[in-house]
């Protein structure tokens, strides 16, 4: 998996202003090298559909925001992601860890979390693209830019 170090860059690269962030246990990695980065500023809110809201109010204040949370976060934050994504139509990207995703492929998990998460993206149409485990930092570069220049909302599913 790519370094904090490395994803500090690449969200530079990507013109990502501010992080709004709950770390997961692959992505907590990437803490210190955010907090200590300056720009992109890192956010932490105590709640995913806080995160949300918090990254709503940079883009409507012409920041461009990043909502990094895990899948089950997802779940948690439905109405936020509809109010500010559908409502206001703001195009928020977001790095989202799916859990358990290769341990579920394997048969070697009774997580739900990867059953679900797929499912419920389609259903609040966020396009989203998938990063097995070991993605590299030009990976992650390429699957973000993609989403931040269409545009409109999109995630990326980190797989842990």
């Amino acid at each position: 998996m790519a370094t904090g170090a490395e994803i500090v860059e690449v969200l530079r690269g990507c013109g990502i202003t501010h992080v709004v962030f709950i770390p997961d246990s692959e992505t907590g990695t990437w803490e210190p090298a955010l907090a200590s980065a300056g720009t992109p500023r890192l956010i932490r809110p105590t709640r995913e559909g806080e995160a949300i809201a918090i990254a709503g109010g940079l883009m409507l204040g012409g920041a461009k925001p990043l909502v990094m949370i895990q899948c089950t976060g997802l779940f948690e934050a439905g109405d936020a992601l509809r109010n500010f994504v559908h409502d206001l139509n703001l195009a928020l990207p977001f790095v989202i860890g799916l859990r358990s995703y290769q341990a579920h492929r394997e048969g070697r998990t009774r997580d739900t979390c990867p059953v679900y998460t797929v499912p419920i993206l389609q259903a609040w149409r966020l396009p989203y693209t998938i990063l097995e485990r070991g993605f590299t930092a030009p990976a992650f570069g390429q699957a973000l830019r993609k989403v931040v220049e269409s545009g409109k909302v999109g995630a990326v599913l980190l797989a842990e």
